[in-house]
């Protein structure tokens, strides 16, 4: 479970985040949608640790990201919008260099890589190093990594960015997949299908603020459902 209780950040007189609360359920998609500075992955760097709150708490699984950091960070993965990879490490090393950060068993850990390699399709330039890989291959090592500890709870920012179509249905499989056995996934994405596809639930924030709240139905997949009310509420 993911909960935020009136959680802000300033950056001197500037409000990035204004008392946004939300509580994610165990196993659900949850969308997080806004506008370019609307203050998404503000919020995502609060959560995940990276940013202190000016105020209010960021929980992550029963553990407070500010006063049990280690145990938050060991309950979740985490993919920001820019994955960040060792270039003169193979795929391969930075999943294992991932895996042993989380002490996984050596074994388990090997099964786990393999099983990721040939999920997502990765096996052709998994034992390449990561400075010959284009966007949408660091996307994926990036994923895998964040999924290799197998954490109850993922934090994305932009996973489809980079993707080509076979790449990106394979990661919309594969997460709505894990939400079914229990993953809990907050999703911060400007890709409005995906979201229609993907989320049971989404929060619209602006300037900082939540503006709309929404349980996804089935019949919003429906093409620009969405997209129509994201436009109307945040003009």
């Amino acid at each position: 479970m993911i909960e935020l209780q009136n959680v802000s950040k300033h950056f001197g007189s500037f409000v990035a985040v204004d008392a946004i609360s939300l509580k994610i359920a165990p196993g659900e998609f949850f969308g997080f949608l806004g506008p370019n500075g609307a203050g998404k992955t503000t919020t995502i760097k609060m959560m995940t640790g990276l940013y202190r709150p000016t105020s209010g708490s960021c929980t992550i699984n029963g553990y407070d990201i500010q006063t049990h950091p280690v145990e938050a960070k060991r309950s979740f993965g985490y993919v920001p919008d820019q994955p960040h990879l060792y270039d003169r490490l193979t795929g391969r090393e930075f999943l294992y260099f991932v895996g042993g950060l989380y002490k996984e068993d050596g074994r388990v850990l090997k099964q786990r890589i393999d099983h990721y390699a040939q999920l997502f399709e990765m096996e052709p330039f998994l034992n390449n190093p990561a400075e010959e890989y284009s966007q949408g291959m660091r996307q994926r090592v990036a994923l895998a990594a964040a999924l290799i500890h197998d954490p109850p709870a993922l934090i994305i920012d932009e996973p489809l960015l980079g993707l080509d179509p076979r790449s990106a249905w394979l990661v919309k499989t594969t997460l709505k997949q894990l939400t079914k056995k229990g993953l809990t996934v907050f999703m911060s994405t400007h890709l409005l299908r995906a979201v229609e596809e993907l989320c049971d639930r989404i929060v619209i924030i602006k300037k900082g603020r939540i503006i709309y709240e929404e349980m996804l139905k089935a019949s919003w997949g429906d093409h620009g459902q969405l997209e129509q009310t994201f436009l109307e509420v945040t003009r």
